[in-house]
């Protein structure tokens, strides 16, 4: 979540005298103490311009975090911050919408509202197998953040599958006095046989590590901080520990997210490398930070709990810098594609890969081979029928090479490869469609390594009303930005170095 302040110029509603220490929204949700989706618009109405049409949005209204990631009995759970209120950041709530295939997606009424603690902020949610808080075995449990005076952290349970949730009666189960506690993240590890919690400390740029074995009586096992030398005085938020098998051995990757203090201005999420004892996390010496996505638009994600060898992320596809200024309506927000997250070795070391889900083979079509020579521009879809697709590059490193997405209004990616560097770099202006509603959208070159050793470079592009992931060597290097067209890019043209490409469409989610 973002902080009081930073919150407070997000929300024009909100007057208060006391800005430094709380920017809590006050509304009628009393008339509405379970807000539903009733009066939501119908999927055949989801064709505004800019609705993503592969990625998942709420009906109406605002949204950002994903919270609450987990998977029971095939379905992936996914809450996520919510107003059920309007189209801009107040009210915070868990909204909540389900998947059995990470494409498509069911929204369910809000799941958790504010109470006398405050706003409902983000969290986790975990499957107690073995009922080791007593509210019975396989019970879903909520954890998240109650953001009024303080920030302190709260529990509820669902008996029906996360479409209700009943308060723990003695919230907060970790008590502050500040606003420097959030987000947290828990998972089961086995090894030392207690819940594992990890907390966010906004400025103070740390992760707290609690421990419990009965998600109520938590106790503090450490503390992680790191020296970022360029990025003095950041907010560190939305953590996630995760263990990989990599070559025989247990590694561990500390997501943390950071706002501002980005890859580029604004939101960005890092990550560090190291080990995890059951009580402290230790990262390996590196050059950090480290970046999970190269872009302007992928922040606070986390992994679904409960799916095995399966590390299956999810980040939202915006920036604090402008998010609540993006043109969409009645929505506001979309969520990444699905990411799997995987371990692979650059140069020696190892990096966090991010390709996109095998699931997204369920809505793809057929693949379109396109012979197209240097300098040429073909169309590669049909722009009324096509809503999204898939671009996929294989192209030489011996040159520099420029690659066009473009439509009949001759707005524009331009995506350029630096062959001797090793660099790709986009630029997001008034040529890629809508971009007065903020000067701080504006970012006149995006860089990010190729993070590849080939000598052919292969490049993933996934296409959609109002966005962009460029993907390298499968998902060793991640760039996703927004951008807002006045039509989807429906014409490609490649210069420089020699290549193959192929296209293929992607079906609405919708349809």
């Amino acid at each position: 979540m973002k902080s009081w302040c930073t919150k407070l110029f997000m929300v024009a509603t909100v007057m208060s005298a006391s800005l430094g220490r709380r920017c809590i929204v006050k509304n009628d949700q009393n008339k509405n103490e379970n807000p539903s989706i009733d009066d939501h618009p119908s999927n055949e109405l989801f064709n505004e311009q800019f609705r993503p049409q592969i990625h998942f949005t709420p009906s109406k209204n605002w949204m950002n975090d994903p919270n609450g990631m987990v998977y029971v009995d095939g379905t992936y759970h996914l809450f996520f911050q919510y107003n059920p209120e309007a189209n801009v950041w107040g009210n915070m709530s868990w909204g909540h919408a389900t998947s059995t295939d990470l494409m498509h997606w069911t929204e369910h009424p809000v799941a958790i509202t504010r109470d006398e603690l405050g706003d409902v902020f983000s969290g986790s949610a975990v499957i107690d197998k073995y009922n080791t808080a007593g509210f019975g075995n396989d019970t879903m449990i909520a954890i998240f953040t109650s953001a009024g005076s303080a920030q302190q952290q709260s529990i509820a349970y669902s008996i029906d599958d996360g479409l209700t949730f009943t308060r723990y009666e003695n919230n907060p189960i970790i008590k502050n006095d500040n606003d420097l506690q959030r987000d947290p993240k828990v998972f089961w590890h086995e090894e030392s046989k207690q819940w594992i919690m990890c907390l966010a400390q906004g400025w103070k740029m740390g992760i707290e590590i609690w421990g419990s074995t009965d998600l109520k009586n938590w106790n503090k096992l450490s503390e992680f901080k790191h020296d970022l030398p360029d990025r003095p005085k950041i907010q560190w938020e939305c953590p996630d520990l995760i263990s990989f098998e990599y070559n025989g051995k247990k590694k561990w990757v500390l997501l943390v997210s950071v706002n501002p203090g980005g890859y580029i201005i604004g939101s960005g999420t890092m990550y560090f490398i190291g080990d995890f004892d059951g009580k402290r996390f230790t990262a390996e010496e590196r050059n950090y930070p480290l970046w999970i996505d190269y872009g302007m638009d992928n922040y606070a994600g986390v992994t679904w709990g409960n799916t095995g060898d399966r590390r299956v992320f999810l980040g939202w596809m915006n920036n604090w810098e402008y998010a609540d200024k993006v043109p969409n309506s009645p929505w506001r927000s979309a969520m990444t594609l699905p990411r799997e997250l995987k371990l692979k070795e650059l140069n020696g070391e190892l990096i966090l890969s991010s390709p996109v889900v095998k699931e997204i083979e369920g809505i793809a079509k057929k693949w379109n081979k396109f012979e197209g020579v240097n300098d040429s521009k073909f169309r590669i879809i049909n722009g009324k029928t096509d809503k999204a697709y898939q671009v996929q590059l294989n192209i030489e490193l011996n040159k520099d090479s420029i690659i066009t997405l473009s439509n009949s209004k001759d707005e524009k990616l331009i995506i350029e490869i630096d062959a001797a560097n090793r660099k790709l770099t986009t630029h997001r202006d008034d040529k890629t469609g809508q971009s007065e509603f903020s000067d701080k959208y504006v970012v006149k070159s995006i860089d990010a390594p190729l993070n590849t050793e080939s000598s052919t470079l292969k490049l993933d592009v996934y296409v959609d009303q109002s966005s962009v992931e460029i993907l390298s060597d499968d998902g060793r290097m991640s760039m996703t930005n927004l951008v807002f067209p006045s039509s989807i890019y429906d014409s490609l043209s490649v210069s420089g170095a020699k290549y193959t490409v192929k296209v293929r469409p992607i079906k609405s989610i919708h349809a």
